[in-house]
C-alpha cells in the first residue's frame, strides 16, 4: 500500500499505560482537512469499494483452507483510496474514516467524533466477491466485521445522489454505494431487514 504511493514506511507503535502519551508525526500538509467529525443528521453514508475480502482471507487461514484469490490479494495489497478520499472530499463530504477495524466499529467512531447516530443499512453494504454467499446474513455479518478493507465512509450531503456517485465512479475507477444516513442520537445503528442487531469488531486493546 505504501510503496503504490510512493511512501516510505517510518514505524509506529500502540501500547496502553497509565500515563497520557502523544506521539505526532508530521508527513504532509493539506489545504482542507477533513476529519470524523463534521456529519449533520440528514446527511447519506456512502461507502466505497466492497467489504469482506481481507477477512475472508484471515478466516479461510485460521481453519486451516487456502483462501480464495481475490480475498488473498485483499488481505495482502490493500491499495489506498487516496484519489476516492480526494474526489468525496472535493464534493462536499462532510466527514470520513478508512475502514480499517471494521465497518461496525469504524461506524462508531465516526457517530462519536460528530455527536451524532450512524444508521447502516446492512442490507446495502457491497459485498467483497470472494465471500460465499450461501448464507447470506453470515456474508453481511462477515463483510461488516471484517477489518483491513481500508475502504472509505464518508458521510455526503442529501443532496448527494447514484448521479454524482457514478461520476466519481468513473474518473476513479472505485465503486461507491449508500448504505444508510446520519441521523440525531448516538452511536451506530446497525439494521439487517428491518431489525436492529449488534455486531463487535476489531479492538485493539482485547
Amino acid at each position: 500500500a505504501a510503496s503504490a504511493v510512493g511512501a516510505p514506511v517510518l514505524g509506529g507503535d500502540l501500547s496502553a499505560g497509565a500515563t497520557l502519551q502523544l506521539a505526532v508525526t508530521v508527513v504532509g500538509s493539506t489545504g482542507r482537512w477533513l476529519g470524523r467529525g463534521g456529519a449533520r443528521a440528514g446527511d447519506g453514508l456512502w461507502v466505497t469499494g466492497a467489504l469482506g475480502g481481507a477477512r475472508a482471507a484471515l478466516l479461510a487461514w485460521q481453519e486451516g483452507r487456502e483462501p480464495d484469490p481475490r480475498a488473498r490479494e485483499a488481505f495482502a495489497r490493500p491499495y489506498p483510496r487516496l484519489a476516492a478520499g480526494q474526489w468525496l472530499a472535493q464534493a462536499g463530504a462532510r466527514a470520513m474514516i478508512d475502514l480499517s477495524d471494521g465497518l461496525a466499529g469504524d461506524a462508531a467512531h465516526l457517530a462519536a467524533s460528530s455527536g451524532l447516530r450512524m444508521r447502516v443499512e446492512l442490507d446495502r453494504v457491497p459485498l467483497h466477491p470472494s465471500i460465499p454467499l450461501d448464507d447470506p446474513h453470515a456474508a453481511v455479518f462477515l463483510a461488516a466485521r471484517g477489518g483491513e478493507d481500508y475502504e472509505l465512509l464518508a458521510a455526503m450531503s442529501p443532496i448527494f445522489t447514484e448521479r454524482e456517485a457514478a461520476a466519481m465512479t468513473s474518473q476513479t475507477g472505485v465503486a461507491l454505494t449508500r448504505i444508510g444516513a446520519v441521523e440525531e442520537g448516538e452511536g451506530a445503528q446497525l439494521m439487517l431487514g428491518g431489525t436492529a442487531v449488534t455486531l463487535d469488531s476489531f479492538s485493539h486493546f482485547t
